[in-house]
């Protein structure tokens, strides 16, 4: 608890995603009356096999819940196996962000890309899909910005040329800081929700900005997700 007194003195906002419903609903227990962090309802897609039975849970959440994420899509070898499983939790997710009149949405795509983006496309109108270190393709990324997808990026993601050439084909007003912690870590140790900021320098220096500029447009950029949310 110590560490999440310090996250909610030293950030105005932090999102804390979760594997499950079972874990939302423990993880929002412990930060209640910690105001500038907030929890997602989630289901990782590298847990579907293990968490199915937790859907109907997970749906009949959604209606309570300002946040969605971690949800999503992982094709990498290891969950590829468990791909069509997933696509059904996906669908299921989405259908009833829509229903319920739109939500802010964590969404994992990693080795699945154009298939989560189609699941988007084909469900429409599900609020605000963030895509979080996204490793797609340019095109793919370039049609996620048209279906109106934010994408949150790290330390991490930027270190590789691959991360910091797709955030050149980021929009710039679409773009919000992540740490992916506690799995992310720099020189071994985890990275902190506030390490978010480092991100600031490699984004000055693809974006031709200010740090300074930067983090106001970071800071804008989340004051008008936020102000978004139906």
């Amino acid at each position: 608890m110590a560490l999440a007194r310090e996250v909610n003195r030293r950030n105005d906002f932090t999102l804390v995603v979760t594997t499950s419903p079972r874990a939302y609903y423990a993880t929002s227990r412990v930060f209640r009356g910690l105001e500038n962090i907030h929890v997602g309802l989630g289901l990782h897609p590298e847990v579907a096999e293990a968490k199915a039975a937790e859907l109907d849970a997970l749906v009949a959440g959604i209606k309570g819940a300002r946040f969605v994420g971690e949800v999503g899509l992982d094709g990498s070898p290891r969950f590829r196996k468990s791909l069509e499983l997933q696509e059904r939790i996906f669908r299921a997710v989405l259908g009833e962000c829509r229903q319920q009149g739109g939500r802010i949405i964590s969404i994992h795509s990693r080795g699945a890309a154009q298939r989560t983006i189609e699941a988007l496309a084909t469900a429409r109108d599900v609020g605000v899909p963030v895509l979080h270190w996204f490793s797609g393709g340019v095109t793919e990324l370039r049609t996620a910005s048209r279906l109106g997808c934010w994408f949150s990026v790290g330390p991490a993601m930027l270190v590789g040329e691959k991360g910091r050439s797709l955030l050149s084909h980021m929009p710039v007003d679409h773009v919000l800081p992540e740490t992916d912690g506690p799995f992310t870590t720099e020189r071994g140790v985890a990275l902190k929700p506030w390490d978010a900021w480092e991100v600031c320098s490699t984004l000055s220096e693809i974006w031709a900005m200010p740090r300074e500029a930067v983090e106001k447009q970071l800071q804008n950029n989340l004051r008008r997700l936020l102000s978004s949310q139906p």
